[in-house]
């Protein structure tokens, strides 16, 4: 009987050896977790505000966006198609360099019109449909309003409205 207890008692301490492994494990376990998860948010939160840090965006500061003047009725042509009767309603923003050429601007504005007209009249819808048409297009009003402009030019022109429709 003595043998039968000392047996019991072997078995019990190997079993509470094995939960003290289990429990060990456990917290080895449940550490490695902690220590990922942490690793883990340092990298996708914290390094990107980090680098938001060290590289500020650059600003647009007021004096890189000239004055804007927007040509006023928006222009609609018929447009050069030779098999459809196709029509363009533009409405265009002139960015120009100061307050000055803006009164230079409204002076010529007739003019100004009259070549805008001219230049859209002469392009078809395939032409102003395709973005690189249209880039196109902003570049051919750029340099002729500024030929016909004695002071100062035209930056840039903006499209506002641009619509391109079959009768």
């Amino acid at each position: 009987m003595a043998e039968e207890e000392k047996e019991e008692q072997q078995v019990e301490e190997t079993a509470g050896g094995g939960k003290g492994k289990l429990l060990l494990a456990l917290l080895l376990l449940l550490t490695l977790l902690i220590a990922g998860g942490g690793g883990a948010y340092y990298f996708l939160f914290m390094k990107k505000s980090e680098e938001s840090e060290e590289a500020p965006k650059p600003k647009v500061s007021p004096e890189a966006v000239g004055v804007m003047y927007k040509l006023e009725p928006a222009f609609i042509v018929n447009l050069a198609d030779p098999e459809l009767t196709m029509y363009a309603r533009v409405s265009l923003t002139l960015e120009v360099s100061s307050p000055e050429v803006i009164m230079e601007v409204q002076k010529r504005e007739p003019i100004i019109r009259d070549a805008i007209i001219e230049i859209l009249s002469n392009k078809t819808s395939r032409e102003l449909r395709a973005p690189e048409g249209r880039e196109q297009l902003k570049l051919e009003v750029i340099k002729r309003i500024n030929t016909i402009l004695v002071q100062g030019g035209v930056r840039n022109v903006y499209f506002t409205e641009f619509v391109v429709q079959a009768e």
